[in-house]
């Protein structure tokens, strides 16, 4: 069954220890000082380009996927990939800090949020828009800061005992965060939920909006599978019925994330609801989820959302697409839930990704 928000224990390692993970991305990459082109760095000695590492009051070690790669090629092979590494190491280390392009890093980070059972650790993502080797990177910052709050513990407690992102001096829950420019250091918003945490002269943290504690005594569960057997429509006026047939005729396919109007419309034509009914027979699950950055779906509002309502289609509330499509890819590799059950934890809050 997957976990509800459960609590943390205290661990007694000492000196605080990070794991940094590198899967590649802009934030690894230095100039060639003599033809000037980029290449990845040599993560066995991030110091020399990050001297300011040696001045944190953490134990860093330095790992990285077998294959970095930039993130438009992620899938979720490397997801489950980071999975097993922070499994691995799990015990041995406080936090971890994943060093993840930003293309796809919302992605990444709100799948580990939902793979990632009863995590009770900080697991945070961050990268750069310039290479660390710049002169005016922004990836130096976001490493420091990342680390430090990776290794955050009070009274053995950590600050953040959740995936996160960080980036530009904002924290931002995994699941609640998108991409939303590829020019600005502010890379990223998470406009249905307040931030974790803000980095100024001090880190203020956001205690109302970081996962409260409720219980001890469980262990981090890691799943090790995704269904890859899902797509998503996005409407449009106009769409015709063989744009949306050509996606809902896909082989195999078991869960659709459909992008909808406002708080969660979709129009009045005959023809969706006979594609819509023909899904839901061959078990196919819909989630539905609004195309507006900020908002939710609300189906019981116009009669545009009703009737998507009575044919079945799960309401998405405010989740992200990045959260919905990960949400749905993990729920649906839980072979141990009913189609009810199923249905049920799509449309409730199982990690914070939905108000």
């Amino acid at each position: 069954m997957p976990c509800v928000f459960l609590s943390q224990t205290a661990i007694q390692l000492s000196p605080t220890k990070v794991l940094i993970i590198y899967t590649g991305g802009t934030i690894g990459m230095v100039e060639d000082a003599s033809s000037g082109s980029l290449h990845p760095l040599d993560f066995s000695h991030l110091s020399t380009e990050v001297p300011e590492l040696d001045k944190l009051s953490v134990d860093l070690e330095v790992t990285s996927i077998s294959d970095p790669i930039d993130s438009s090629n992620v899938d979720p092979a490397v997801w489950l990939e980071l999975v097993d590494l922070i499994e691995k190491n799990y015990h041995a280390f406080h936090g971890f800090v994943i060093l993840h392009g930003s293309d796809t890093m919302a992605y990444t980070a709100s799948a580990l949020s939902f793979l990632l059972e009863y995590n009770q650790k900080p697991i945070i993502f961050t990268g750069s828009q310039l290479p660390i080797g710049k002169l005016r990177t922004d990836g130096k910052e976001n490493l420091i800061t990342a680390i430090e709050i990776a290794g955050d513990y009070q009274q053995g407690i950590p600050m953040v005992p959740e995936v996160a992102i960080y980036f530009e001096y904002a924290l931002y829950r995994a699941n609640r965060t998108l991409k939303i420019s590829a020019e600005h250091f502010e890379a990223f918003q998470s406009p249905n939920y307040p931030l974790l945490a803000e980095a100024g002269v001090h880190i203020k943290y956001n205690r109302f909006a970081i996962n409260k504690p409720e219980k001890d005594g469980v262990s981090l569960f890691c799943r090790k599978s995704v269904c890859c057997d899902v797509a998503s429509i996005k409407f449009f006026p106009g769409m015709r019925r063989e744009a949306f047939n050509a996606v809902a005729s896909i082989p195999e396919l078991k869960g659709l994330v459909i992008e909808t109007f406002g708080s969660g419309n979709a129009p009045l034509v005959s023809w969706l609801k006979e594609e819509v009914e023909a899904l839901i027979k061959q078990g196919v699950v819909i989630l539905n989820i609004t195309q507006c950055v900020s908002g939710k779906v609300e189906q019981q509002k116009y009669e545009t959302g009703i009737h998507l309502e009575k044919m079945g289609i799960i309401s998405g509330g405010d989740m992200t697409f990045e959260a919905a499509i990960c949400k749905l890819m993990y729920l649906l590799a839980c072979d141990e839930l009913s189609s009810d059950e199923l249905r049920s934890y799509l449309s409730q809050s199982i990690r914070g990704e939905l108000s």
